[in-house]
């Protein structure tokens, strides 16, 4: 007797199976095509990213002021990329944060978004900065020299040439393949010698010739730092008497006195001679007291003396007008000093003549900052008995931590061993100027890569 549907059920067991396989199976298949779009959009999109980034570095280096992208509008700023055949393959939205008061980086915030998958974005940030001048040890537009016992931690350069006896732990470099030695660097009668040279123990790092560094094209303005301090710092104009002092305070204040009159030293100087230094203060009067926070850069029409604990970051500006035929001088009688090497504290002296160290200095003396001399050099006078007396003379250290810049060559020992100057000199690079330099502190050169991040 024969029974009817009996293979029915497992029919229908295997069809559902194999259903259930097959919708499986599709299901997968789109899952993963859906993954490989969204990874290729996520390509594009990073691609798309990086372009608007390119796009406005590009923009800055024709225009390195603007960080409105032509508009002179707030931001953000959408635009579209074709491929090579004028079809959209999407576009990317720029956000700019111009450089902070004073700074030298510019950050820009760049989101891809590919064209049919709008929700599909990536966004990357990053930084550019232009080189402050400061990123050199030393920059000297004449002929130095760097004696034993001397230490350098950071680059040196001079336009003209180098002799190095001390120790380099950078690159010392020169503008030409040989220069004229005279007296200045110890050469009697003047002889040639190579660009850099000397009994320096580092000469695998010596470099010359290299491109020049064009004092006359420093990407400064007197007048313009003068307008800066008037609107958002502290400006002192001329005091009619001898100048200002400002001495900074550790909780982040500075006190501004009147120097009404000065007493001299004897000291001397291989471009003047022995002469009469003004530099002790005699008589001075209060004028007021202020904070770094509020006046980041302060302008002084006149010559001025500085010392303390910096606490913020701050630029310094002795000039006078008209800055062709005038001439400041900047002194240095204590040490000037972070209040912390942490990063949150920097300090620019720019004089437009000369920086000097002081004959009564603590004997071990200490400089924190970029220091630069823009018409003149950083030195301290001989005070030698020759000259009138010994007294002080002779100090244990010099430590600079920051760069040192002259127009003229910058000096400060006389005699091997010295018999007026420094037993021993270190002079640190801090690695936070070159792109953060303190507040309107000169840049040069056009915007370069610092830092790239993916949010």
């Amino acid at each position: 007797m024969k029974k009817s549907g009996s293979i029915t059920p497992a029919v229908l067991v295997v069809t559902s199976a194999f259903l259930i396989v097959i919708y499986g199976l599709l299901g997968l298949l789109v899952m993963q095509v859906d993954f490989s779009n969204r990874a290729l959009g996520s390509e594009k999109a990073l691609s798309l990213a990086e372009a608007g980034v390119n796009y406005y570095r590009w923009h800055l280096a024709h225009d390195p002021a603007d960080f409105t992208n032509g508009t002179g509008l707030p931001g953000p700023y959408v635009k579209e990329v074709l491929d090579p055949s004028g079809g959209v393959l999407g576009s990317y939205s720029l956000e700019i944060d111009p450089p902070a008061s004073g700074s030298a980086i510019v950050t820009i915030r760049s989101t891809g978004i590919p064209k049919g998958q709008e929700n599909v974005i990536r966004t990357i940030t990053a930084q550019y900065g232009r080189q402050s001048l400061a990123r050199f040890s030393f920059l000297q537009n004449a002929a130095s020299w760097y004696g034993a016992g001397i230490t350098v931690n950071g680059d040196i350069h001079s336009n003209t040439g180098i002799r190095m006896d001390g120790i380099n732990l950078s690159r010392v470099t020169s503008s030409n393949s040989s220069y004229t030695c005279g007296s200045e660097t110890g050469c009697s009668p003047s002889q040639n010698r190579p660009g850099v040279w000397g009994s320096g123990p580092n000469q695998s790092l010596w470099e010359y010739p290299v491109p020049t560094v064009d004092f006359n094209a420093i990407s400064f303005d007197f007048a313009q730092m003068r307008t800066s301090a008037q609107t958002g710092g502290l400006y002192l104009g001329p005091s009619n008497r001898s100048g200002y002092r400002i001495v900074f305070n550790s909780d982040g204040s500075f006190n501004v006195r009147r120097v009404n009159s000065t007493n001299s030293y004897n000291g001397y100087d291989a471009e003047t001679g022995c002469a009469a230094r003004q530099q002790r203060i005699g008589t001075e009067t209060n004028i007021t007291t202020s904070n770094i926070t509020t006046d980041p850069i302060i302008f002084v029409e006149d010559n001025l003396w500085v010392e303390g604990t910096i606490n913020g970051k701050v630029t310094v500006v002795a000039a006078r007008f008209p800055v062709q035929t005038s001439s400041t001088d900047l002194w240095i009688l204590n040490n000037l000093r972070y209040l912390a090497y942490d990063g949150n504290h920097r300090l620019g002296l720019i004089s437009q003549g000369n920086i000097y160290f002081g004959r009564d200095i603590p004997t071990n003396f200490t400089v924190d900052g970029a220091l630069m001399a823009q018409k003149g050099k950083i030195i301290r006078h001989g005070y030698l008995s020759t000259c009138g007396g010994t007294t002080n003379a002779v100090r244990n250290s010099l430590t600079i931590n920051g760069a040192i810049i002259s127009f003229l060559k910058s000096y400060w020992n006389f005699g091997s061993p010295p018999n007026s100057g420094f037993v021993t000199r270190n002079i640190n690079y801090d690695t936070r100027l070159l792109y953060e330099p303190p507040p309107y502190f000169p840049v040069t050169g056009d915007y370069e890569f610092v830092s790239w991040k993916e949010e």
